[in-house]
């Protein structure tokens, strides 16, 4: 028997169609995950079972849950309904939670809310379920605010509000996209075993086919606002029939072929580099502490390298890629670009930061929406000397964007026009625009769908076969560091555990954290290799 039955369901928003004729089910105790590229359809096929679809939205069709089709209820009816019988889970759990209530009271007030339990028994269950999704009460106590945890203990804190009442249906919009590959797994079992224990059915939306792959019992694969197949997993993987599903799965698994590095020359040298950060005073007349972030650093990128920076939040990553841009100081030990400081007299040298670009991980919110790409490319050029102009100027922007393969008169639109594959090659055109030395990649495919992200790291094998590209590429995907890059660095608490050939490293890791690390990575089966299954596959259309 079902638990949600979802019927042809159609969906247009101001005459535009979004959704055509949805239909899929969820089992109690069943995991079902929607995979597919964004504007596919699939957050839009999860809000409309939550009854949040914008007020222009008409829907048709049928969403049935546990008997009751949710299309013909009210606002007031559906306000009962969230929370108790359904709840969902948002990818962002920082814009989840609202940042001036504390963690306890956040959860207790989805209890509240339906007046299930008095206030004092509220707040045990809220202590209860913050215990099952592992924040315990020694180290979590209900007084903690969002801002005083990371990125896998806030999203466990939205998924304790979300199961507060033991919903027999749980939505998870991508629960896991922004988390390290640790904490990725600890959320995917947490998940897991919720469903084991409550025998609640999961509806997970997702793009990461390799966290499909090993989670679901069923998938159900959606394009342009159509189903275009589904059914069980593993006979879902063995025998693929829509060229859309093997398009996505080979998008996933994608490798490129980097050009031979050039002879070892050295281009930047971190050298013994520690950066501390002042912590609060214990209390009024303590002394205030230090936290190191980053521990007695070093390593040497060399011309026309590739270098790969792995490790969990909060290990330095970050903290270390701005002492290498310039952006703060360290307490101790030098960073070299071409042999010149970064930092001299504890001031960011301009010699050396026009010698270094980033490409951050957001392409939208790294760029002004109000410029055009013509200027918006052209940023960097306030750090030459003698920025070009006129002619020369307009030919350095149409070249820029040629490189990253885009059109000279792209240069005259602004960045909403631009899908987030594009805006991506606008921001690599950014940093080749001035010639870098030494570009930073921070993050910067981790948002991006499985067939953009394939691209995006084609062009980048393209441009550095052109270009001779030397670059430090910061990533959690490890799939992709594996692809990219010819050395890698893995980062534990502030400091170096393990270096290496790329290869040498993911195929044979020493250090225990770095063993740890690619355990806990998913991975893709080989496709046509699963087992058979009674649950055969079904093409839509």
């Amino acid at each position: 028997m079902s638990l949600l039955d979802i019927e042809n369901l159609c969906l247009s928003i101001h005459r535009l169609d979004i959704l055509h004729n949805v239909s899929l089910s969820v089992a109690p105790g069943e995991i079902v995950a929607v995979t597919g590229e964004s504007g596919s359809g699939k957050s839009m096929t999860a809000l409309a079972v939550m009854g949040l679809l914008p007020g222009s939205a008409k829907a048709t069709g049928r969403i049935v849950l546990d008997g009751s089709d949710l299309l013909d209820m009210s606002e007031t009816d559906m306000c009962a309904i969230r929370g108790q019988r359904v709840g969902m889970v948002f990818q962002e759990p920082m814009t989840a939670l609202n940042p001036v209530k504390t963690i306890g009271d956040q959860v207790a007030e989805t209890i509240l809310v339906h007046d299930a339990l008095p206030r004092d028994q509220a707040m045990q269950r809220a202590r209860e379920v913050l215990d099952r999704v592992g924040l315990p009460a020694a180290r979590f106590p209900l007084s903690r605010y969002p801002h005083e945890l990371s990125g896998g203990q806030r999203q466990r804190v939205v998924i304790a509000m979300a199961i507060a009442l033991r919903p027999k249906l749980l939505i998870a919009d991508e629960p896991t996209t922004a988390l390290d590959v640790t904490t990725q797994a600890q959320i995917l079992d947490l998940l897991k075993g919720l469903v084991a224990d409550f025998g609640m059915g999961l509806l997970m939306i997702t793009h990461d086919l390799a966290v499909v792959s090993d989670m679901a019992d069923r998938i159900v694969v959606m394009r342009h606002g159509v189903v275009v197949e589904q059914g069980a997993t593993q006979h879902l993987l063995a025998h693929m029939t829509h060229p859309y599903t093997r398009m996505l799965f080979q998008a996933s698994n994608h490798q490129v072929t980097l050009p031979e590095p050039p002879a070892p020359t050295p281009l930047l040298q971190v050298q013994n580099v520690c950066r501390d950060y002042r912590l609060p005073r214990s209390g009024l007349f303590g002394e205030a502490g230090r936290y190191r972030a980053v521990n007695d650093v070093s390593f040497t990128l060399n011309r026309g390298e590739r270098l790969g920076l792995v490790g969990e939040s909060g290990c330095g990553k970050s903290t270390l890629t701005r002492a290498i841009l310039g952006l703060e100081d360290v307490q101790s030990g030098r960073i070299l670009l071409d042999g010149a400081p970064v930092f001299t007299g504890n001031r960011p040298n301009l010699a050396v930061r026009r010698k270094m670009q980033v490409v951050f991980q957001d392409p939208f919110g790294s760029f002004n929406p109000r410029h055009r790409v013509d200027r918006l490319i052209a940023e960097p050029f306030h750090l030459l000397a003698s920025p070009p102009t006129g002619t020369a100027r307009q030919d350095a922007i149409a070249e820029a964007l040629t490189a990253v393969g885009l059109r000279p008169d792209d240069a005259g639109k602004y960045i909403h026009e631009f899908s987030g594959g594009q805006r991506q090659r606008i921001a690599i055109a950014r940093a080749l625009i001035i010639r870098p030395e030494l570009i930073l990649f921070d993050e910067a495919v981790s948002a991006l769908d499985v067939s953009v992200r394939a691209q995006i790291l084609d062009l980048m094998a393209d441009l550095c076969a052109t270009y001779d590209l030397t670059y430090l590429f910061i990533s959690h995907d490890l799939s992709v560091v594996r692809t990219v890059t010819d050395r890698v660095l893995v980062m534990q608490s502030g400091k170096i555990v393990e270096t290496g050939q790329t290869e040498d490293v993911f195929t044979a890791p020493r250090h225990p954290y770095t063993q740890a690390l690619i355990a806990a990575a998913p991975r893709l089966p080989d496709l046509g290799a699963a087992p058979e299954s009674d649950h055969p596959a079904r093409p839509i259309g």
